[in-house]
């Protein structure tokens, strides 16, 4: 049978299967991203610790199908596909816009009566630390501009007109999404809270990071990496361990 729109075998990518793991982990991507940026987490992880990774839709294999432009939507779909993965303990790890993404998440599910592992934040400023940033309205030229200046993709690409041209519409919905989004007060979260940064991040300063201890009631840690808002292509094995060692710190 083909898949829906809400299928969880859309939505979620499992890399590296690992049926024995304590613990899942579900990655989220940054804008303009997909779920194969965490497949060498998964490689890595597994089997401690069972990554699964999102594909939001608008890209690769489910490039035809429409973006969806808010954190919220997003959110309010990913809650009703991630239930088949709940069996064991669960855990949100989310780069930039996929932190906000997790983040709500993480709020719904909680709302639900689910316990979550924790929600490891990276690269994102904490909710309640608002920016007005307006780059999802610039043109083609500036938007690309922005992410040659991050380094989130490889240049080459971004110098392929037939590869801009399937990429922009999600990069740019991305981008409004992540722009957009509004914290709204709520109780903060159970789970415990591990931010993770780059000390250079123009996007996130630490003291913008910091404040995610405010959204939660369980434990705070924040980890801080030489680096910019790509700070984990750099230093993906230490982040790993260091997620690997908050998750299943007895196979460590």
């Amino acid at each position: 049978m083909a898949a829906t729109a809400d299928s969880s075998d859309l939505w979620v990518r499992r890399f590296h299967p690992a049926p024995e793991a304590p613990v899942r982990l579900l990655c989220l991507p940054h804008a303009g991203g997909s779920a194969s940026y965490f497949f060498p987490v998964s490689q890595r992880l597994s089997p401690r610790v069972e990554a699964l990774a999102v594909q939001y839709p608008g890209r690769q294999d489910r490039r035809t199908e429409p973006c969806l432009d808010s954190v919220e939507a997003l959110a309010d779909r990913l809650v009703e596909v991630v239930g088949p993965w709940q069996d064991k303990p669960l855990a949100l790890l989310g780069h930039s816009l996929g932190a906000s993404v997790a983040f709500e998440l993480a709020v719904r599910l909680e709302a639900r009566g689910v316990r979550l592992a924790a929600l490891f934040a990276s690269g994102r400023r904490a909710p309640s630390a608002h920016r007005d940033e307006r780059l999802h309205q610039h043109d083609d030229d500036g938007l690309i501009a922005e992410i040659k200046r991050l380094n989130g993709t490889q240049s080459q690409l971004l110098d392929d007109d037939e590869v801009l041209r399937m990429v922009l519409p999600s990069i740019r919905a991305d981008y409004k999404a992540a722009e957009t989004y509004r914290y709204r007060p709520g109780p903060p979260l159970a789970a415990p809270v591990y931010a993770l940064t780059g000390d250079s991040d123009p996007k996130a300063t630490t003291d913008e990071v910091r404040k995610w201890a405010d959204h939660t009631d369980g434990e705070f840690a924040m980890t801080v990496y030489p680096g910019g808002h790509f700070y984990l292509n750099d230093h993906a094995p230490a982040v790993i361990e260091e997620i690997a060692k908050r998750l299943a710190p007895s196979a460590v």
